[in-house]
């Protein structure tokens, strides 16, 4: 299968309405002619009109012109009703009304409050700026899931190893956001990333290996202890989900090694979601299996956010964003299935 085929045809099925707050920068609004063009989303560009109208002409963008275009900086009732919102939800934090005025005209915080008032489903930036930028707002309005503590970043490896994973594919996390998670925070990630593997990766029946140095007590140490609390509140928190660990990389995706190591688990040697200890493990990782193993990385996929606001890297290309604005209207198609609306 196909996994970005697939992503694409289901947003094309059912279309949903992403931001875009970067709406000048010129990657952006290249992806969302695009996206326009193949009908896998509607979207909303954040940003001056007329920059926006310039670049379209000067880039022969001719499907812009489908896209809703808002400058949060231009004085309107939607901006004053959104003001007011915002105010109203930060109130407990001191914001006055001014200050809220002030705040919703920087984009990424006036596309979260489109979402937050219905009138948009997912938001993707960080063409141009940070993460830390991209995500202040999305946890100060849209906040977490409930029972979730912290956000998180999921990444699809296509790899060229069909004996491992799912024909090649495995999905892996946190790779972007909670550098050491607590053992309740490595739970809450273990049950993120399976559910990104199931409703993104098309993974059917996803099996999650929390990854340690040790398996199955092989090594003693407080970080192994950590893992194997994780696994079992992840056992908790969702019960029905294939799960294990603490299990070395190896003993995770190779069925020779897992019988000798761990032959009672059942997730060991067949394992397609790999849940590392801490951020730091991940995002090297990754980067590894990406770069020495030639494999496609997709994403990463934000999780655990109460509707679908996703970051890019600053580095990222037109066909990057193109992707994950596929990959945003999936998670808001997951979201609306699993009956989590507005």
């Amino acid at each position: 299968m196909d996994v970005i085929k697939e992503l694409i045809r289901r947003a094309q099925q059912q279309k949903q309405r992403i931001v875009l707050p970067e709406g000048t920068e010129q990657r952006t609004i290249q992806a969302a002619n695009r996206a326009l063009q193949d009908g896998i989303a509607e979207i909303t560009l954040l940003g001056n009109r007329n920059e926006i109208t310039e670049l379209a002409q000067k880039l022969q963008l001719k499907y812009i012109e489908q896209a809703l275009i808002i400058d949060p900086q231009q004085p309107s009732e939607l901006h004053e009703e959104l003001a007011e919102k915002l105010a109203e939800i930060r109130k407990k934090k001191g914001m006055t009304l001014d200050e809220a005025r002030k705040t919703i005209g920087n984009p990424l915080y006036f596309g979260c409050m489109l979402i937050k008032t219905g009138r948009a489903d997912g938001q993707l930036a960080g063409a141009s700026n940070s993460t830390a930028n991209v995500l202040r707002p999305a946890l100060q309005i849209i906040k977490t899931e409930p029972g979730i503590t912290c956000v998180s970043g999921a990444m699809i490896l296509l790899t060229h190893a069909p004996e491992y994973g799912e024909d090649g594919l495995l999905v892996m996390g946190d790779i972007a956001v909670t550098p050491v998670p607590t053992a309740q925070q490595l739970a809450e990630i273990a049950v993120c990333t399976a559910r990104t593997a199931k409703t993104i990766a098309r993974i059917e029946n996803p099996r999650v290996a929390i990854l340690s140095f040790s398996t199955k007590g092989s090594a003693k140490h407080e970080v192994v202890d950590k893992v194997i609390e994780a696994t079992n509140i992840a056992h908790e928190l969702a019960p029905s989900l294939q799960l294990d660990g603490e299990l070395q990389a190896d003993a995770a995706i190779v069925p020779e090694v897992a019988r000798l190591k761990a032959p009672d688990s059942p997730v060991a040697g067949h394992a397609n979601v790999l849940v590392v200890p801490c951020l730091e493990v991940g995002n090297i990782s990754y980067k590894l299996i990406q770069r020495l193993g030639h494999a496609q990385a997709i994403g990463p996929i934000l999780q655990g956010i109460a509707r679908p606001v996703n970051d890019l890297s600053r580095g990222c290309s037109t066909d990057d964003i193109y992707k994950m604005i596929a990959i945003t209207a999936n998670q808001a198609v997951s979201l609306k299935e699993r009956g989590i609306e507005h």
